[in-house]
């Protein structure tokens, strides 16, 4: 599997496909805006103006925002890719939506005789510029272990949880508890000093103690410098808060919680916060009381 193509060169895509060029495969990049691919274009990428002209590709990544997105680059006429690709070849999704629109584009690849695997992360800018992802993966055994070596290049491990959509619940737990637990944390710190706690106290009694993540620790210095320069851009975390609000009404599941945040996140957007990082609910709390 040599030929790479990938769609999606954002603050995650372009440090994942930059990881592939560096382990030497050949890789083609699509994205709405070319300029956001200009550093993967110098470092030796090819630039696709659609995603139907990565017909040649092996293997065919997409990285987008939001299932809109994939299934525009996967099925729009005579620009999408799965009408291009030859029978054989692999589609991985690596964005964030929801397990049945998993399932359906799992159903589109069949259709065309291509391989399908949901492929979301566990992991942020930092750990894609490291090749330090985690991939949670659905789909078949046999063509994950084809896939192998591109999520090598890009990720320090592989989580395969079943078949196509499975990927997707799984990262939809993570990402439920990864902000509601930010969220909570943030309207602890805000009561903390309410109270006449400083702001640094609160820090070194909080984070490393047994009731805060241990990823709070990265999110210390934005909130000290109050500079939320995004890692995972704050109105993405409130997407993947629908997705999860979509999913547990698919289910029934009750998510009170999840259903909160998700309003407290979007009240964040509507007030400017959306394209910082999702650790500035902080910010946003703050401002409000």
């Amino acid at each position: 599997m040599k030929n790479i193509g990938f769609i999606g060169t954002g603050i995650m895509g372009s440090r994942m496909a930059g990881n592939l060029l560096q382990a030497g495969f050949a890789v083609t990049v699509h994205n709405r805006t070319q300029t956001k691919a200009a550093e993967l274009l110098a470092a030796g990428a090819h630039w696709a103006a659609n995603p139907a002209d990565l017909a040649q590709s092996d293997c065919v990544i997409t990285m987008l925002a939001h299932p809109q997105a994939v299934e525009a680059a996967a099925l729009a006429a005579d620009t999408g890719f799965l009408d291009a690709l030859r029978s054989g070849a692999v589609w991985m999704d690596c964005s964030t939506g929801n397990p049945a629109f998993a399932r359906r584009m799992a159903h589109e690849a069949r259709q065309r005789a291509v391989h399908f695997l949901d492929a979301p992360v566990a992991g942020s800018k930092n750990q894609a510029q490291d090749a330090g992802l985690l991939f949670l993966v659905g789909g078949d055994a046999d063509i994950l272990a084809r896939c192998h070596p591109l999520l090598e290049a890009m990720g320090k491990g592989v989580n395969h949880v079943g078949e196509p959509g499975m990927g997707t619940a799984l990262k939809l737990v993570l990402n439920h508890l990864l902000a509601t637990s930010m969220l909570a944390f943030a309207e602890g710190l805000v009561l903390g000093e309410s109270l006449g706690l400083p702001q640094e106290v609160l820090l070194n009694a909080l984070v490393g103690s047994a009731v805060v993540p241990p990823y709070m620790a990265g999110k210390r210095t934005k909130i000290e410098a109050a500079d939320f320069e995004a890692e995972f851009p704050l109105r993405w975390m409130r997407k993947d808060l629908q997705m999860v609000a979509e999913t547990a009404y698919d289910t029934g599941a009750a998510m009170p919680v999840a259903n909160s945040a998700k309003e407290i996140y979007q009240l964040a957007v509507r007030h400017g916060y959306g394209d910082d990082d999702f650790s500035a609910i902080y910010a946003f709390l703050k401002h409000m009381n």
